[in-house]
């Protein structure tokens, strides 16, 4: 190889780094933003509602970008419905339908903050279910974590969190993550699939649910303002379907464990857009969540076998995204 060529192969590579931290950048923003913009949509759509609508939107780019994209052959897709039907359960439909829920009860920096908990109760729930080995590393970092997720919960007053327990928003958001959990560990279990494709089918599984659930109810709330229609339009396009393009772009180039490090950043862009926004926090928040990322970072630095964050296994994931 002439120098030349090996200068021009370089610089190849360099742009495709860039270009890959790029879209990790923009998935985290996007998923950051489901958070500060579901907040504000949640006062005038129902939790059941906006997840109907969200995923009845986001349907159909995503089953045109996956057979485009991927390819994928339907048969042996369908083939695994027993595990699409329990990843939607999970995942597009149990978390978000909490998340939402907590959201109308909690603000959006709190959630993220309880949210960024996650990869180390996946890091406990992957050593409960599927026998992976936990190190001291590991464990630190978990109760540190868990450190962090108290102080954000008690606001700093740990005392009063002891005898007032939870409130309504975080006990919503402990039952999504471990929501979350359930879904990442179903994921390992599952047949392997092309992501955006098991993503697609099942988001047409979660719309399949709702909709006689929603009709049942009185039918699906509409949103009933021109801001409720520009969030719920955002929510179905950007967290829904660019995230999971960007991040499935992304992972061509940067491999899945390191990659998995950028999902702390979506506390820190909730962090950001709320203190942008003017919204209230407390440096217990700003504190708890420091913590929290730290303990993360901790359990994931050679804290256990590869394998244990949610975005690590050496096959592909069928749509474990952060959603």
């Amino acid at each position: 190889m002439t120098l030349a060529v090996a200068t021009k192969s370089k610089r190849s590579s360099r742009r495709a780094l860039t270009v890959a931290i790029a879209s990790l950048l923009g998935a985290t923003l996007f998923w950051a933003g489901n958070y500060v913009v579901g907040a504000g949509a949640v006062e005038s759509i129902d939790p059941l509602s906006l997840v109907l609508l969200r995923w009845s939107l986001a349907l159909v780019p995503l089953l045109a970008i996956a057979h485009v994209v991927e390819r994928p052959h339907w048969r042996q897709v369908l083939a695994a419905w027993p595990w699409l039907i329990a990843l939607s359960v999970f995942g597009l439909l149990g978390y978000n339908l909490l998340l939402y829920t907590a959201l109308e009860h909690t603000d959006a920096f709190s959630a993220s903050l309880i949210n960024a908990f996650n990869p180390a109760l996946i890091t406990l729930a992957a050593a409960a279910f599927l026998r992976e080995r936990l190190t001291r590393r590991a464990v630190g970092g978990v109760l540190i974590a868990l450190a962090g997720v108290l102080l954000v919960l008690s606001n700093g007053d740990l005392d009063k969190l002891l005898h007032a327990g939870f409130g309504t928003g975080e006990l919503f958001m402990i039952g999504a993550i471990a929501a979350w959990s359930a879904y990442t560990i179903t994921g390992r279990l599952a047949p392997p699939l092309p992501p955006i494709t098991a993503t697609a089918m099942q988001a047409g599984i979660t719309v399949a649910v709702l909709t006689p659930l929603s009709f049942a109810a009185g039918g699906p709330a509409l949103p009933p303002t021109q801001g409720a229609i520009i969030s719920l339009a955002f929510i179905a396009l950007f967290p829904s379907v660019m995230s999971y393009l960007l991040w499935n772009r992304a992972l061509t180039v940067i491999p899945a464990g390191k990659a998995g490090v950028f999902l702390n950043l979506i506390t820190v862009f909730t962090a950001f857009f709320t203190i942008l926004a003017g919204h209230p926090y407390s440096m217990a928040q700003i504190t708890g969540g420091g913590i929290v990322i730290a303990g993360i970072l901790l359990t994931g630095a050679r804290g256990h076998r590869a394998g244990s964050w949610p975005f690590s296994r050496r096959r592909r994931q069928p749509g474990n995204l952060e959603p």
